[in-house]
C-alpha cells in the first residue's frame, strides 16, 4: 500500500493525530442535539476553521466532520438520504486545506458506530451494517480522503462489519475502539482481545488502537496492554483531555495544555506511533503535544505508577486483561468525538 499515511509511517517515528470535533464546534457556536455533519454545508468555513486549528497546531493527520455520518444516526436529524453528500463535502472541506498546508497532511475520514446493537442482542444484522459503512465510506472516498478512520467502537462485531464495509470500498483504514469500563469496552473486548481480533480480519487496517474512553491514565493502561501483547502494526493512542465536568451548565474537561504533554511524550514512549486527543483537546492542547513530542528524547516504556504519577489515578484496579470484571462506576459527558 502507497497510500498517504504509509508513507509518512515509513519516514516518522510517531505523527500527531488532531483533537476533539465536538469541543472545537462547541465553541464555535454548535448546539446540543444539533448533528455536527448538517455544518459541512449550512457552516463549511467553520469546518475548514476546524481542520486548519489541527494543522495550525502541529498536526499531521486530521479527522473530517463526519462521526456520526452513516444513515442510522442521520435518521435521527431527518438526513439519512444525504449519507453520500455530507461525508463526501466533510473530506472535500479536508482536502482543501490538506492540499494549502505546504507539508504533507493526512486527511482521515471519520466513522463511528451506528448507534444501533447488532443481532443477537439488538437488531441490526451483519448486512446492513456492512451497507451503512460501505455507503459512509464511499462518500468520504469520492470527497477525497486518503484513509477511513473508525473510532470509538465498543462491539467487535460492528469492528469487522465495517473493516469488511472497507474491502469493499478499497480503501486503507484505521481503527479504534473505546475502553472505558475497567480497561475494557461496553461489549467487554479487552486490549489483548483486540489484537486478537484485528490478526484474524481480513482487510487489515494500517493501524490501530484506543481512543476516548475514562482518562489519559486509562487510555496509556490500554496502550500498555496492546505492547505487551505484541501487535505487528502501529498503535494509536487518541486519548482525552482530562476527566469530563459540569461547570454553568457545560462540559469541560480539566486536562490542561502541559498535561497532555505529558500524555503525548508517554503515549509514544509506551509504543503508540499516531498519538492525538479525543474529548475536550483544543489547538491549544495539540500544540503543546507537538512541542513536548520534538522536545523530548524517547524514553523507556513508562511503567502504571508514572503514568499515574503524570496523569492521574486509574479509573480501575484492572485493565480486564486479568480477566476482572468490569466494575460499576458512574458515567458523564458525552462519548465519542466531544
Amino acid at each position: 500500500m502507497t497510500d498517504a499515511l504509509s508513507r509518512l509511517l515509513a519516514e516518522r517515528d510517531w505523527l500527531m493525530a488532531d483533537g476533539a470535533t465536538g469541543t472545537n464546534l462547541f465553541n464555535m457556536g454548535l448546539t446540543a442535539g444539533e448533528a455536527p455533519e448538517l455544518w459541512n454545508t449550512d457552516h463549511p468555513d467553520r469546518i475548514r476553521a476546524l481542520y486548519r486549528g489541527a494543522v495550525a497546531a502541529g498536526s499531521d493527520l486530521f479527522l473530517t466532520n463526519s462521526f456520526g455520518g452513516n444513515a442510522s444516526r442521520l435518521k435521527l436529524h431527518g438526513a439519512e438520504g444525504r449519507v453520500r453528500e455530507l461525508n463526501r463535502i466533510a473530506a472535500a472541506l479536508g482536502r482543501e486545506v490538506a492540499d494549502a498546508a505546504g507539508r504533507p497532511v493526512v486527511v482521515a475520514g471519520s466513522v463511528g458506530p451506528t448507534g444501533e446493537i447488532m443481532e443477537p442482542m439488538g437488531t441490526l444484522t451483519h448486512a446492513c451494517a456492512v451497507a451503512m459503512f460501505h455507503e459512509q465510506a464511499e462518500g468520504l472516498k469520492e470527497g477525497g480522503a486518503d484513509v477511513l478512520w473508525l473510532e470509538t467502537i465498543s462491539s467487535p462485531d460492528e469492528f469487522r462489519a465495517a473493516a469488511e464495509a472497507f474491502a469493499l470500498a478499497r480503501m486503507p483504514w484505521c481503527g479504534t475502539m473505546s475502553f472505558d469500563t475497567a480497561g475494557r469496552t461496553m461489549m467487554g473486548v479487552t486490549s489483548s482481545d483486540m489484537v486478537k481480533m484485528v490478526r484474524k480480519l481480513p482487510f487489515q487496517p494500517l493501524a490501530y488502537g484506543a481512543n476516548c474512553g475514562v482518562g489519559a491514565s486509562d487510555l496509556l493502561r490500554t496502550i500498555l496492554g496492546f505492547a505487551a501483547a505484541g501487535p505487528e502494526l502501529p498503535l494509536i493512542a487518541k486519548g482525552n483531555a482530562g476527566i469530563p465536568k459540569y461547570h454553568d451548565g457545560h462540559i469541560h474537561y480539566d486536562g490542561s495544555p502541559e498535561v497532555m504533554a505529558d500524555y503525548a511524550v508517554l503515549a509514544r514512549d509506551a509504543g503508540a506511533r499516531i498519538i492525538g486527543g479525543c474529548c475536550g483537546t483544543t489547538p491549544e492542547h495539540l500544540a503543546a503535544m507537538r512541542r513536548a513530542l520534538e522536545e523530548t528524547p524517547a524514553g523507556p516504556r513508562p511503567s502504571l505508577d508514572r503514568i499515574a504519577e503524570r496523569l492521574g489515578a486509574f479509573s480501575s484496579t484492572s485493565d480486564g486483561t486479568d480477566d476482572s470484571g468490569p466494575a460499576p462506576r458512574p458515567r458523564s459527558g458525552r462519548r465519542g468525538r466531544a
